[in-house]
């Protein structure tokens, strides 16, 4: 079990006790029995209820769940009608939908000047550098702890946010002492849906097809990134993420393991708390009804709280949150939904107003332990949390005090690291002299001694206040302690990125600035008969060439260098400046003149046919990526523009498969032969993933083969070392070794006949981080191949380079497939790509033509246990065995995600309930 903080109550005594104060309430707590109301009921009256607003309550007796706005239109009733309420819009949406938020708590707190005084208090206990423990002590007792209320991150998920508007009334117009307690000793700030687009269309995701619940690291998407802003203007104590699931109970936690090990231990006691408080408010746990009996509320099974992209883990590693996943079942009828949400919100509030004094001590020691271990260069331990539960991983014995980004090359998406880091109020320096490190410690495993990091690498020292998140985002290997998982288990941002990173355990005191702004922009002027120029080996370097070449501008790139480059007459010089620095990219200005091949704006089709979705994955991240950033128009090509050769498809100069789950793509024997036509007379295909390369495979683009994963195979997106050929047009600006992101991709034998751009090694630079079961299969397979043919190419990705926008040397690479000119790989390329094929092709039958499975792995021991629990819920699960474990493979056609499966929660919950040790969940 996780251990108890020894900090938990360290301020409700010793730290208040020093500092001459005590655990009084305040004047106006003092004074609640005079000035509010022991009737529970008693109300503002001037305050409109959802009854009279709507026509039928919220919660039981609810009739219909409410539309977006409708959820403004009433948030802006109340703050119009209540001194308690201050209203705020955090943005617009993708469609331009409003977004607004509620602080409500009592009128005194909710002045310009009391919320500036408020915010700025609670800022302050973040940074232990600035104040001393008994002004901390007296921030605790005075300040009012914040508390979150989020609802409709999923766009279908939609009960959370209809009782987030009764949760506002109640604070609102309440008179009952109950109510006086909460606004006394809290700002609870109330946002109803964080994903309109999505709550409008019953869709998951939002327009652009992201699940916003995957996005809170990389804050690809405008609805995060408002909501991250808010999150850094108020930071949170308590962060409630209202979601909904299949079936018809209810959870909330404490979570499932694993758990990330750089939460610190503050948060986790206060969500424990927090649950048993949820129970309460509960009251009963009987049968919920169903084709199963299943209690009505359950805790720890499903939900982990490990990968930085979540609502409750980024408010927990990032503001030292109680950060809360709620899931009530979509199966319960509206009443049960809404009312069962508004229970556990009020709760929670209930909670928090009653433990304030606590939370905001803790508070403060969240952040002084911070700064301590980041000093001495100590990771957080693996812990669990779950009953039985042991740690299988323990975070190995090694020291890290100080993290540096390499200025060597990628310097775009170095800055655009750097920029994410510092929106999270991480302090980055930049060197402004080289250091030489003693034990350095280099991305993919490796050491080195007297490693010199040169003058402008930037510098992320530990000992800050954000140590945890820093070790969370940037760290090597996220050092999962047990193999549970439904989503990603790597997302090191430099990996993702693929830049040169090393960090260290020595003591360090290097010369360096300060970073207070993005850097980049126009380094110096050009002359009138000379050029600027960039190199393009950025994802960066990528969006502003496609906002250059939508400026109308010349660019020319050097296909040996990659270099880009453009005469001063076609920009503007400040409007460049100021692109330029946005990106983090320099643009040098010389006397030579453009030089190289002329690039042109790419014609794009988009595949939006057979076995593609159009609402998420690889086909919504084009539709962003492509479009919304680099401002390229996307054409919609269909299967039967392919299949009838139509101007919709032949007229396109690259045509974008997206990944999907079908084969051919629908595509008959003429459309196969249609396509193959059109690359043969220039024409670039790219394929993603399974449907990509798949496509590609039956039309006779490629001559790589798909190898059978081995029972038992598992990669939870993980990331792998890569070799690169350098030479080939689609790697121009990557580095010889790259890193690549795996999710349970297809293995791909190499090609006989192209260039094998990616290929994993055979030999001892084999690496991988994250979680992984027989990755050795993948050894000598390829990520990416460019196969010519005739005058055009088929670029093969096994893996989704687009994945969730922010896995930035993928972009890049799709960048160069776009910008690669018509013509066959160059000879050396070729010769290359021919002795890296070391291993004869395995021609194996496609594998399902479906997204990727549920598999559930146990013991053999276990088996005939978990076939009998499998078989209430479907006879469709297929059995294979290796090493001792057994593996349910349960067919997902439609894609779902577990939350919206309709009974694979419900299934893994009773197999906990069973007491059956599961190994792995992967889906």
């Amino acid at each position: 079990m996780r251990r108890k903080s020894p900090y938990v109550a360290a301020l409700g005594a010793a730290a208040l006790v020093a500092a001459g104060l005590t655990l009084t309430p305040t004047a106006s707590a003092q004074s609640a029995a005079a000035d509010c109301s022991s009737d529970p009921n008693a109300r503002i009256a001037s305050v409109p209820s959802p009854q009279q607003f709507f026509g039928f309550p919220l919660g039981a007796g609810q009739t219909r769940i409410l539309t977006s706005q409708e959820l403004i239109d009433y948030t802006h009733a109340v703050g119009a009608a209540s001194d308690r309420v201050r209203l705020g819009v955090m943005t617009n949406s993708v469609l331009g939908t409003e977004m607004p938020y509620a602080i409500v708590s009592n009128a005194a707190n909710v002045t310009d000047a009391r919320l500036k005084k408020i915010a700025d208090d609670i800022v302050s206990l973040r940074d232990p550098r600035t104040q001393t423990d008994a002004k901390a002590a007296k921030i605790a007792q005075d300040t009012p702890a914040i508390v979150y209320v989020a609802g409709n991150v999923h766009g279908g998920e939609k009960s959370g946010a209809d009782a987030s508007l009764q949760t506002l009334y109640e604070l609102a117009s309440g008179l009952s002492c109950d109510v006086k307690s909460r606004n006394d000793n809290l700002l609870t700030i109330i946002v109803p849906t964080q994903n309109p687009d999505g709550r409008d269309a019953s869709r998951r995701q939002n327009e652009y097809g992201f699940d916003l619940n995957r996005d809170w690291f990389a804050r690809t998407q405008k609805e995060t990134d408002a909501k991250l802003e808010l999150l850094r203007k108020y930071p949170p104590q308590v962060f409630i993420d209202a979601h909904e699931m299949g079936g018809r109970q209810y959870f909330f936690p404490p979570n499932a393991d694993p758990i990330h090990h750089e939460i610190a231990d503050q948060p986790v006691d206060w969500i424990n708390r927090i649950g048993e408080a949820n129970k309460a408010g509960f009251g009963f746990n009987g049968a919920c009804g169903g084709s199963v009996t299943v209690e009505c509320y359950f805790n720890y099974a499903t939900y982990d709280m490990f990968y930085m992209g979540y609502g409750d883990t980024v408010p927990a590693t990032g503001f030292g949150a109680a950060g809360m996943t709620f899931e009530k079942g979509s199966s319960s009828a509206v009443p049960d939904r809404v009312q069962q949400q508004f229970n556990t919100q009020w709760a929670t509030t209930g909670w928090a107003a009653a433990n304030k004094h606590e939370i905001l001590g803790s508070y403060w020691n969240i952040w002084k332990t911070a700064l301590a271990e980041g000093q001495q260069g100590v990771l957080e331990p693996n812990e669990v949390v779950q009953p039985t539960n042991t740690v299988q991983f323990p975070v190995p014995d090694v020291k890290i005090r100080s993290y540096f980004l390499l200025n060597d090359r990628q310097l775009g998406d170095v800055r655009k690291l750097v920029e994410r880091l510092r929106q999270m109020d991480v302090e980055v320096y930049r060197l402004t002299q080289p250091l030489t490190v003693p034990n350095a410690k280099i991305f993919g495993g490796r050491s080195e001694s007297g490693k010199v990091i040169p003058e402008g690498s930037y510098y992320i020292p530990m000992a800050q206040p954000q140590k945890h998140w820093i070790q969370a985002t940037l760290g090597e290997d996220p050092y999962v302690p047990f193999p549970y998982f439904y989503d990603v288990s790597s997302w090191s941002n430099p990996l993702l990125a693929g830049v040169d990173t090393v960090y260290t355990g020595d003591e360090l005191s290097p010369k360096a600035e300060l970073v207070r702004k993005m850097e980049g922009g126009v380094a110096q002027g050009a002359s009138k008969k000379g050029s600027f120029s960039y190199p393009l080996d950025s994802a960066a370097a990528s969006e502003l060439t496609f906002k250059l070449l939508g400026q109308g501008v010349a660019l020319k790139r050097d296909l040996s260098t990659g270099v880009v480059s453009f005469s001063p007459g076609d920009v503007n010089r400040a409007g460049l400046d100021e692109l330029a620095t946005s990106l983090g990219v320099t643009v040098a200005g010389s006397g030579d003149a453009p030089s190289g091949t002329l690039l042109k704006t790419p014609d794009v089709g988009l595949y939006n046919g057979t076995g593609v979705s159009t609402t998420s994955g690889s086909y919504g991240e084009a539709r962003f990526v492509l479009g919304a950033k680099w401002g390229l128009t996307l054409k919609p090509v269909t299967t039967a523009d392919i299949n009838n050769n139509t101007a919709a498809f032949t007229e396109r100069g690259v045509l974008l498969m997206p990944d999907g789950s079908n084969a051919t793509g629908g595509l008959t024997a003429q459309g196969q032969a249609n396509l193959k036509a059109w690359v043969s007379t220039g024409g670039t295909y790219i394929g993603l993933r399974n449907q990509g390369t798949r496509v590609a495979r039956a039309a006779g683009l490629t001559s790589t083969t798909e190898k059978t994963k081995p029972t038992g195979y598992q990669v939870i997106g993980s990331h792998f070392r890569v070799d690169t050929a350098t030479s080939d047009a689609v790697a121009l600006g990557r580095p010889a070794e790259d890193f690549q992101f795996n999710n349970g991709d297809p293995i791909l034998n190499p090609s006989t006949t192209g260039t094998n751009v990616l290929t994993y090694p055979t030999d001892d630079t084999w690496w991988v981080n994250g979680t992984t079961n027989g990755a050795d299969a993948l050894k000598g397979s390829v990520a990416l191949t460019n196969e010519p043919t005739g005058a055009g190419h088929a670029v093969l990705f096994a893996y989704n380079p687009l994945f969730r926008a922010y896995n930035e040397n993928g972009i890049h690479l799709v960048a160069n497939a776009l910008l690669m000119p018509k013509g066959a790989a160059s000879p050396a390329a070729q010769k290359r790509s021919l002795a890296r094929t070391a291993a004869p092709a395995e021609e194996t039958p496609l594998i399902g033509g479906e997204w990727r499975p549920f598999q559930i792995q146990v013991a053999d021991a276990d088996l005939a246990r978990t076939q009998a629990v499998v078989a209430k819920y479907t006879d469709t699960a297929t059995v294979a065995s290796a090493a001792g474990s057994s593996y349910l493979t349960i067919p997902n056609p439609e894609g779902l995600d577990i939350h919206e499966h309709p009974f694979l929660r419900d299934l893994v919950n009773e197999l906990n309930v069973a007491g059956i040790p599961l190994r792995s969940v992967v889906g």
